[in-house]
């Protein structure tokens, strides 16, 4: 059986605008899971990833969430065929509220 290859994972622009609203000292755990959960097997619905119910905010998008509390959010999307991942946002939700670049987000 052949080794599965890697997708590869880019980042939207505006991602740098969401980690500025996120504590520095998170910015190593939130590459390290993008990394571990998104680089084998995206696709696959677990207890902390899953697919979003159709939004106008993040169409077609699925979710990653960790981190104490699970209160860190990661949206992405990915496409099978070509191997890629690309990760839309990053976030903070404390208890029902998200939070974006400081922006409150209805999903």
């Amino acid at each position: 059986m052949a080794k599965q290859l890697p997708y590869s994972i880019s980042y939207v622009d505006a991602f740098r605008d969401h980690l500025a609203f996120i504590e520095p000292r998170h910015y190593a755990t939130i590459r390290q899971k993008v990394k571990e959960q998104l680089s084998f097997e995206p696709h696959i619905e677990t207890r902390n990833r899953k697919p979003l119910r159709p939004s106008p905010v993040f169409p077609d998008a699925w979710e990653l969430r960790f981190g104490t509390t699970n209160r860190f959010r990661v949206f992405y999307q990915f496409d099978i065929k070509a191997r890629t991942v690309v990760v839309l946002a990053a976030g903070v939700k404390i208890r029902s509220v998200l939070r974006i670049a400081g922006r409150e987000i209805q999903l």
